[in-house]
């Protein structure tokens, strides 16, 4: 998906910087430095497992969420880059899917899972049930 972004900002000379799983990471440390402080590059095309952990983006003010997780904590932590300590201004998050697909029901299922996260008063979310994918999840998303 980020390659397809990639292609319509490269049309439109829109500057941007991109953070994947397959940079090294001084790449990665670049890529980051150059959204932070160089003001003519507005876009960070960035994957949620490169994105989520360890990352200070108070240059975005914008987060636009294009392929969902079932994992809600995995996307909570890729927004909370833009939500950090030196943010000056609201952040914005918009989630970009689609009715009756699998993007549709994994928005579905990430209530379920935030759901029963808050049930479980004291749980270990790092580790509890909350964050793993089940079989029947896997049937629900799929419709099988």
């Amino acid at each position: 998906m980020l390659d397809l972004v990639e292609t319509s900002l490269c049309k439109f000379g829109i500057l941007y910087r991109k953070l994947d799983g397959r940079m090294t990471l001084g790449a990665r440390d670049k890529a980051v430095r150059d959204f932070n402080t160089e003001p003519e590059i507005t876009v960070m095309l960035m994957s949620l497992k490169a994105g989520n952990l360890g990352l200070n983006m108070v240059a975005a003010c914008h987060v636009i969420l294009l392929d969902p997780w079932w994992n809600p904590t995995t996307e909570d932590q890729a927004i909370d880059r833009a939500h950090r300590i030196g943010q000056t201004r609201p952040v914005t998050v918009t989630r970009i899917t689609i009715e009756n697909t699998v993007e549709d029901r994994i928005l579905s299922l990430q209530e379920e899972k935030r759901r029963m996260v808050a049930s479980a008063f004291g749980e270990d979310h790092a580790s509890g049930s909350g964050t793993r994918l089940t079989v029947d999840d896997l049937k629900y998303l799929f419709m099988v």
